[in-house]
């Protein structure tokens, strides 16, 4: 399709998914991470290989200002932005520094203000784009020990549904994805086993979802018709 695609979060679970989804259909993309830059760089490599996909690899902190501003340096043109990264932190909020605190919300919130204040005018310019936001089913409902990751996501739910409205005009259609339990390196790495095994007894599918899932809906979303926007499409396994 040759659309310009810029995913966050890219280095691996869904947003390494996502990218295999976009790679797949001929995309050029955009791909960030903070931390992983080898593994993003290996997922380039091995996009343009199997694909013969174009993709630019960069080290970005979404929640950093003036990184963003810098990635968009290099950013001309965009179609598509998926709004992917993000990090959780599970406990007591009473044991939950302001650092961890301000961490999350500038990942998970911070992020998209920054990348939409970019990718915003290069759309606008066009009257066409897309932007695709991953939240989580705790926005719309809370979780406990998750009270600034549910804050957070239910942040992103509200900027998606005001955005969707302020660029309808512009032809540019916001929407977000609200994950379930996907089985994804960061839920492993913050949830027991036995945590993860009470969770998939609660889902009516009996199981986690997977990466890929969440990827096929996004490319779902980016091909839908542009009269869907403002929308929070839920994919949990008929948990919630």
């Amino acid at each position: 399709m040759n659309r310009k695609v810029l995913i966050t979060g890219a280095s691996r679970g869904i947003g390494r998914e996502i990218a295999i989804s976009f790679a797949s259909k001929k995309d050029e993309l955009f791909l960030t991470c903070i931390n992983s830059i080898d593994e993003l760089k290996s997922l380039g490599d091995e996009l343009t290989e199997k694909y013969g996909a174009i993709c630019h690899v960069f080290k970005c902190d979404v929640g950093n200002y003036e990184e963003v501003k810098t990635l968009f340096s290099h950013i001309k043109d965009v179609d598509i932005v998926v709004n992917n990264a993000g990090v959780a932190w599970i406990g007591l909020l009473t044991d939950m520094e302001q650092e961890d605190w301000k961490r999350l919300m500038a990942t998970n919130l911070d992020g998209l203000f920054n990348t939409s204040k970019f990718a915003v005018p290069l759309m606008v310019k066009k009257h066409t784009g897309r932007i695709i936001n991953i939240t989580s089913v705790w926005g719309s409902v809370g979780a406990s020990c998750e009270v600034a990751y549910s804050a957070s996501k239910g942040g992103v739910n509200s900027f998606t549904r005001a955005l969707a409205k302020e660029l309808a005009p512009s032809n540019i259609q916001v929407n977000a994805i609200s994950c379930g339990v996907i089985d994804t390196d960061m839920n492993r790495r913050h949830l027991t086993s036995e945590d993860l095994e009470e969770l998939e007894n609660e889902i009516p599918m009996g199981r986690m979802g997977q990466a890929r899932e969440v990827a096929e809906l996004v490319l779902m979303v980016s091909e839908a018709p542009s009269y869907m926007t403002g929308q929070i499409i839920t994919i949990d396994g008929g948990w919630i």
